[in-house]
């Protein structure tokens, strides 16, 4: 049984970014897109987010927030997530294709 592997994080609390460095192979641009992301996502919600890949590859938006944070925004954490859902698909899709390739060495 395969592990999550986390891509990529940022916390409102501690306000910073983590990329995972197994993916510095990724292109300088799509490493800043997903910093910009993570990012905007923290500081128009709070909490900290997260795209991690599954055990199959599959990218996965997560949020945690701390139980007393009174200022994380709930119900815009969901609206923001099917925002980068739909508006982010082409570069998720990619990634979990660069994942999947490269990581689990499935072939496409």
């Amino acid at each position: 049984m395969g592990e999550e592997k986390v891509l990529c994080a940022a916390s409102a609390y501690e306000q910073k970014f983590y990329l995972n460095p197994e993916f510095d192979a990724l292109p300088e641009e799509v490493k800043q897109e997903l910093q910009i992301m993570c990012v905007l996502y923290t500081e128009d919600v709070g909490g900290i987010f997260m795209a991690v890949f599954d055990e199959d590859g599959n990218l996965e938006l997560k949020v945690d927030h701390e139980e007393n944070d009174f200022a994380f925004d709930e119900i815009g954490s969901v609206l923001k997530i099917k925002e980068l859902q739909q508006t982010k698909r082409e570069l998720f899709e990619s990634l979990e294709m660069f994942y999947q390739v490269f990581y689990l060495e499935k072939e496409i």
